[in-house]
């Protein structure tokens, strides 16, 4: 004995009633870095001239216009560390490096003052 399987095609839905849709826009929260890792790194480990400690302030501004829902203020705010964070790193790995090779190249000499003048 052999079955067969069939499928049956259903019509069109038999109410009359229009088809309605909802569309809701939600708006979605721009995404502002406010750089504050960044600038908490600068701030503990590069603070030449004080550079990392002002970007975390302008950091901790952008923070807080973004959480009041100003975000022309943040991006303001965000765009000033920023720089701030980018000057302070350059600024701090040169002079680093430049201390770097004065140190090893005696230029500094730190060791045959601290024997002439007879310790400190």
């Amino acid at each position: 004995m052999v079955k067969e399987n069939t499928v049956d095609i259903l019509g069109p839905p038999q109410s009359s009633a229009p088809v309605t849709t909802t569309v809701i826009d939600i708006r979605g929260e721009t995404a502002v870095p406010d750089h504050i890792v960044w600038s908490l790194f600068n701030t503990i480990f590069l603070n030449w001239c004080c550079l990392g400690f002002v970007a975390f302030a302008y950091s901790v501004k952008s923070r807080d216009r973004k959480m009041v829902g100003d975000v022309i203020g943040a991006q303001t705010y965000a765009s000033t560390a920023k720089c701030l964070n980018v000057c302070a790193l350059v600024l701090g790995l040169l002079l680093t490096i430049t201390f770097i090779i004065l140190f090893v190249t005696g230029s500094l000499m730190i060791p045959q003052m601290v024997r002439q003048h007879g310790g400190y």
